[in-house]
């Protein structure tokens, strides 16, 4: 799908031709800039936020070099995989892999550039260092490219981390325990010396250093309107939402803004003045219905073993043990202070514990086979349907009420956004979109294509 921002990268490359130009570069330099001019001084920090490897994989021939498939110049349509599933042959899935590699190779040399600095001006007496990210990227595995639509597995939410602790001075040796990245905040707080707030909730990773110890039994993550996860470091709990509509949703902010575009007018008619929430300081806040990226409950809810299967290729049916997840899951929502409209999405008691007539994953199995499906060729349909341009679909009274029906509001969105898309596109991005749906639709579709205007 060609989509604005691709555009915009297109124009972007004409002026990349030289490797010193390339963002990630060019904030390495700026960021050893400020170590040159801060080196004698003592109470800093700095964040060298590279955004890299990020799509587009765009690289120049001194990191490429390495990957003698790839070609020396890097090229559009290779190197920005579409958030959808996996569609593409195996020559072409290694060809984006090697564009990846390729960038992440770049990464690497990056951040060699700041160990040196180390070494060159001895920052490694008195300055802490850590190395993370935010996330990783599905390249293929699972059936998908991306993120925020499929299921949160390992490959995108297992993030390297290294830790240099000056006090402690601890080298070459790996620590087994669970943290996430809001332990960044505590840990560095804890450096300086500082106390955190009451109201935060990471944990210093200090102790994990210099004592090998242990500061968490449980790990919630996910994305808004996504699965619900929590981890023991082994098992791995999915929580999706119990209906298709995955409601109510609500965003809650004081700051109407999406990642690059404010609310639109749409969302806010709905908007309402709530709370305060526990950790807003007597400071009520706006409620927005949400919008989110794409929806667990085509996926089911998931349970995996990371010690038997650690490429979660075989979800568990263990009644058990998704009872014991329950149980960290309630408890780290409660933590953070979970509002009550995500308890009913996803079907939990707000007060209290779980029970057997909680359990999700027997009962919503089949959602995730299917969704595993390929999507359906297009000679399976005719040609007055789901492989028609959804504007044109749009523009006739019938076939628009039966796509609105089907899709939501939001189809008129994805028509202005994706010019040429079809609703069998579409089924690449979401899972609900299953053959048997894909099937009842264009037969839909078609029924009102032939129909009276």
């Amino acid at each position: 799908m060609r989509h604005r921002l691709w555009r915009q990268d297109l124009v972007n490359r004409t002026y990349l031709t030289d490797p010193r130009d390339h963002p990630q570069n060019r904030t390495v330099d700026a960021g050893l800039e400020f170590l040159r001019t801060n080196r004698d001084e003592d109470g800093w920090m700095l964040q060298i936020e590279c955004f890299d490897p990020h799509e587009p994989f765009f690289s120049h021939a001194e990191h490429r070099r390495h990957y003698p498939d790839l070609p020396e110049r890097s090229e559009p349509g290779h190197d920005w995989p579409d958030y959808a599933k996996n569609t593409e042959d195996a020559g072409t899935t290694a060809r984006i892999r090697d564009e990846y590699s390729a960038l992440l190779t770049m990464c690497d040399a990056s951040l060699g550039r700041v160990l040196d600095h180390f070494d060159t001006h001895d920052l490694w007496s008195d300055t802490l260092l850590l190395v993370g990210t935010d996330h990783g990227f599905l390249l293929g595995e699972h059936g998908w490219w991306g993120k925020n639509v499929q299921s949160w597995y390992d490959e995108n939410i297992h993030t390297p981390l290294f830790v240099w602790d000056p006090r402690s001075a601890r080298a070459g040796e790996r620590r087994g325990q669970l943290v996430q990245t809001v332990d960044f905040g505590p840990t560095l707080l804890d450096h300086f010396g500082i106390e955190p707030t009451p109201t935060v909730l990471g944990r210093s990773l200090l102790p994990v250093l210099r004592e090998n110890a242990d500061i968490r039994s449980s790990a919630l993550f996910g994305v808004f309107g996504g699965h619900v996860n929590v981890t023991d470091g082994r098992y791995v709990y999915m929580r999706s939402c119990t209906t298709p509509e995955n409601a109510p949703l609500f965003e809650h902010t004081l700051m109407p803004t999406h990642m690059n575009a404010r609310f639109d007018v749409a969302e806010l008619r709905g908007a309402e003045l709530v709370g305060p929430l526990p950790f807003t300081r007597d400071v009520p806040v706006l409620r927005v219905p949400g919008r989110p990226f794409g929806n667990p409950h085509a996926f089911g809810t998931l349970l995996f073993d990371l010690a038997e299967d650690p490429e979660q290729q075989h979800p568990l049916l263990d009644d058990d043990l998704e009872l014991r997840m329950l149980g960290l899951l309630l408890e780290a929502m409660r933590a953070a202070d979970a509002p009550a409209s995500q308890y009913e999405r996803l079907g939990l008691p707000a007060e209290g514990p779980a029970g057997t007539e909680h359990l999700l994953a027997r009962a919503q199995r089949d959602l995730y086979e299917d969704a595993r499906a390929p999507v359906p060729a297009a000679t399976e349909f005719g040609g007055t349907g789901v492989t028609r341009p959804l504007t044109e679909l749009l523009d006739r009274e019938s076939t628009r009420e039966v796509l609105t029906t089907h899709l939501g509001p939001a189809v008129q969105a994805m028509a202005g956004a994706l010019p040429g898309c079809t609703v069998l596109d579409l089924a690449a991005f979401n899972p609900a979109l299953t053959t048997t749906v894909l099937h009842t639709l264009d037969d839909a579709l078609t029924s009102a294509a032939t129909a009276a205007p």
